[in-house]
């Protein structure tokens, strides 16, 4: 995946890859590199998967790229995506491996993303997906499920295939079900 960023911004760092920040003068922790601002979202578009759009966010330890996490909306902050807690949390596909809640990287929030998956499961297009195993999409499960978003692309359980085609659009935890 080649994105490029289409908003018109000079600076910005490209989707693949991740900032370290810098502390300023007379503080005491690092932020993102101006002109990067944690939560900002920028659209970037792919010869392959089309136009995508991308939320700045904190790391988390063991995200890989095409990792699921949920991120907090005040905080910026980051965790892999747990197994159903009926939370409605807004989700975002890991772009990097950004491992350390001390950098940030671009997360991808709508279009074609390329997600990891329990290897294991066979996903049929046009199914809904959910959590079944931490930071992994699968097949979805009453409170495990993720709105907001569809298998674009049917996945085999092939060995060694580990990953999967989904639509975004801006998904989210499944909240409580009654």
């Amino acid at each position: 995946m080649t994105y490029t960023i289409v908003d018109k911004a000079l600076g910005l760092m490209p989707i693949a890859n991740k900032d370290t920040g810098y502390t300023p003068a007379n503080a005491s922790a690092a932020i993102p590199t101006p002109p990067l601002t944690v939560g900002m979202i920028v659209r970037a578009t792919d010869p392959t998967y089309g136009e995508g759009e991308f939320i700045l966010l904190a790391g988390v330890a063991n995200t890989a790229i095409g990792s699921l996490v949920t991120y907090n909306t005040t905080s910026y902050t980051t965790a892999l995506a747990p197994v159903g807690t009926n939370k409605p949390q807004p989700i975002a596909v890991a772009m990097s491996a950004n491992t350390s809640a001390t950098t940030w990287g671009w997360y991808q929030i709508s279009g074609l993303a390329v997600v990891k998956k329990t290897c294991t499961v066979s996903l049929a297009a046009n199914a809904a997906v959910g959590v079944l195993t931490i930071g992994l999409v699968a097949g979805t499960g009453s409170g495990k499920e993720i709105q907001g978003a569809l298998v674009a692309a049917a996945a085999s359980a092939t060995a060694g295939r580990t990953t999967v085609t989904v639509v975004l659009n801006r998904p989210r935890m499944q909240g409580r079900v009654t």
